[in-house]
C-alpha cells in the first residue's frame, strides 16, 4: 500500500492542508492573522490558510521520524536572518508556532506525546495521512492515464490525417 513516502512533499502537503482545512477539526488560534514565524520576518504570511499548510508541514515531518520536538520543527522551518550588508545567519522560526501546531494536532489525534519528550505519529493518525496519500497518488495515476490517451488520440488523428 502506498504511504507518505512514496509521493513528493509538496502535493501530500497541499492535499493534506486542504483536508484540514475541509474537515474544520483543527483548533486555529485567533492570532494567525497578525503573528510573524519569526523573529527575522518582518511581516506575518501573506496566505490567509499558512497554518493549515504548517500542520501539513509538520504531521509529516514526524510521519517520517520517530520522534520530534518543538526545537526541531524551529530549526526546520526557520530561515535565514538577512542583516544588510553583514552575511545573513539562520534563524530559527517562533517556537510558539511550532508549539501550538504541534498541541493542535495532538487534539485532533494525529500526534501524541513520545515517551523520551517530543511528539510522534498516533495510529489514527498514521492511517489519516496513509489514506490521503493513496488518494493523491490515485489521482496522479488517473491523470497520468488521461494524458496517456489523450496523446493517443492525437497520435491517431495524425496519422488518419497522413493517410488522406
Amino acid at each position: 500500500m502506498p504511504g507518505v513516502r512514496d509521493i513528493s512533499a509538496e502535493d501530500f502537503i497541499k492535499a493534506y492542508s486542504s483536508h484540514l482545512k475541509r474537515s474544520g477539526k483543527l483548533e486555529i488560534p485567533t492570532w494567525v492573522d497578525i503573528v510573524k514565524t519569526g523573529s527575522q520576518k518582518e511581516l506575518a504570511p501573506y496566505d490567509p490558510d499558512w497554518f493549515y499548510v504548517r500542520a501539513a508541514a509538520v504531521a509529516r515531518h514526524v510521519y517520517l521520524r520517530k520522534s520530534v520536538g518543538v526545537g526541531a520543527l524551529a530549526k526546520l522551518h526557520g530561515t535565514q536572518n538577512r542583516r544588510g550588508t553583514r552575511p545573513g545567519h539562520h534563524r530559527d522560526s517562533a517556537t510558539g508556532v511550532q508549539r501550538t501546531v504541534l498541541q493542535s494536532l495532538e487534539k485532533i489525534g494525529v500526534l501524541e506525546a513520545g515517551q523520551d519528550g517530543g511528539r510522534k505519529i498516533s495510529q489514527d493518525g498514521q492511517r489519516d495521512l496513509d489514506r490521503i496519500a493513496t488518494a493523491v497518488l490515485e489521482a496522479q495515476r488517473a491523470e497520468e492515464e488521461e494524458e496517456d490517451e489523450e496523446e493517443d488520440e492525437d497520435e491517431e488523428d495524425e496519422a488518419e490525417e497522413d493517410d488522406e
